[in-house]
């Protein structure tokens, strides 16, 4: 067991453990409130995207705040610096989730999704839905190495499996943006970007989990 989760163990109820709880529990809220933002876009309820949009705006800044308390907080602590280290790339990682997620809406309050076509709506609302699962398997998976570590790398598998599935309904999106031929060129190019920043909230979670492994076996 790496000394880093050896120092989980023992410092459950330290301010850094609890600041990276609320750090992934804000990443969570803004997942949720990704996938209404779309789902209203799609509907054509303006204000309920922007409601969604403004919630995951002011997320992002409190886990932008919340990661540099981080930080402080292990920077003045008693971690190794090879263990301060891991701990800090994995905060950045859960940071990029939220990240990307902002950089999506950005996109989506530009973006008339009504006016693409349905095949396409239908491919958006899958891969939104994966997406959101996959940010909560993070989360789980978080918690797991901190609480229950034989378990963590199971769970960083079932993260891993998840944004494959997305980078599949990523593929198939795209596939299905290329065969349009009626669509304005701006409408296919930002929807383009929109699925591309879907698919790096999607990376993010992986590269998060990535991290996790790296903690783990670390000796």
């Amino acid at each position: 067991m790496s000394e880093l989760i050896k120092w989980f163990e023992r410092k459950r109820q330290t301010k850094a453990v609890k600041l990276i709880q609320q750090h992934l529990a804000i990443t969570t809220a803004i997942a949720e409130d990704l996938e209404k933002a779309i789902k209203a876009a799609l509907k054509g309820e303006i204000k309920k995207r922007d409601a969604s949009v403004k919630r995951i705006a002011q997320g992002e800044q409190e886990a932008d705040k919340l990661r540099r308390r981080i930080m402080d907080e292990l920077s003045s602590g008693e971690l190794l610096p090879v263990d301060r280290e891991d701990l800090m790339h994995l905060t950045k990682r859960v940071d990029m989730i939220a990240d990307w997620s902002r950089e999506a809406t950005r996109i989506l309050t530009v973006l008339p999704l009504t006016e693409i076509p349905l095949e396409l709506q239908r491919a958006l609302i899958e891969m939104t839905e994966n997406i959101k699962m996959c940010v909560f398997e993070v989360r789980k998976c978080i918690n797991k190495m901190m609480k229950k570590p034989e378990e963590a790398l199971q769970a960083a598998d079932l993260v891993e499996r998840r944004e494959e599935e997305v980078d599949d309904l990523h593929e198939k999106a795209r596939k299905l943006l290329a065969e349009q031929r009626e669509l304005k060129v701006g409408m296919a190019i930002l929807t383009h970007e929109l699925l591309g920043a879907l698919e790096m909230v999607a990376d993010a979670c992986e590269d998060t989990c990535d991290q996790v492994r790296i903690i783990s076996v670390r000796r």
